[in-house]
């Protein structure tokens, strides 16, 4: 297995595991049984060549079938590892949704090994519902979103759910499910 198939690997058993496994995102499973989730391993060594390679990967989404790719995943394992660096980026690739005109179509999602929510502990395990193997930026239609929205009564109950199923399943229970880090 060459290291960007074992990364892609890697990124498959965090979102079957944890994601699904979990049901931390009730709307991921469809999209992943169906195989329309694109996975893209960035071979990027610096931010500037990540958002050459996002604005690529934004502008191949919006031009795809939604029946075809629904979503992509940006796995970057070269750059951006500090979280605070990742954080920052975020920024930048929210502007350049702007920049390529994209806003109200497309948006980001961000997740990373040290993802960190303001005000809590590193090691908090409500900080796990945005922790991926690798630094990740998730590319998102926003008509799935609101197709997904339409679907649910209470959209806020996803979250506080995610923060019940991790509290029971703890730092333990997490590691137990073998995922990378």
């Amino acid at each position: 297995m060459t290291p960007a198939e074992q990364i892609e690997a890697d990124t498959r058993a965090w979102l079957e595991k944890a994601v699904i496994g979990l049901n931390l995102c009730p709307f991921a499973k469809s999209v992943h049984v169906n195989n329309r989730l694109r996975y893209v391993v960035s071979g990027a060594t610096s931010p500037e060549e990540l958002l050459k390679e996002l604005a690529k990967e934004l502008l191949l989404l919006r031009r795809s079938d939604p029946d075809e790719i629904e979503t992509t995943l940006v796995i970057h394992p070269q750059v951006l590892q500090d979280f605070l660096d990742f954080n920052d980026f975020i920024g930048a690739a929210d502007a350049l949704v702007e920049d390529l005109e994209l806003d109200g179509e497309l948006q980001i999602a961000s997740f990373h090994p040290q993802y960190q929510f303001d005000g809590t502990a590193a090691d908090d395990i409500s900080n796990y519902s945005n922790r991926s193997p690798y630094p990740t930026l998730h590319i998102l239609r926003e008509s799935s979103i609101e197709r997904a929205v339409e679907t649910m009564a209470d959209t806020d109950a996803i979250y506080e759910a995610n923060m019940a199923t991790l509290e029971k399943l703890g730092l333990d229970g997490w590691k137990a499910l073998g995922l990378k880090p």
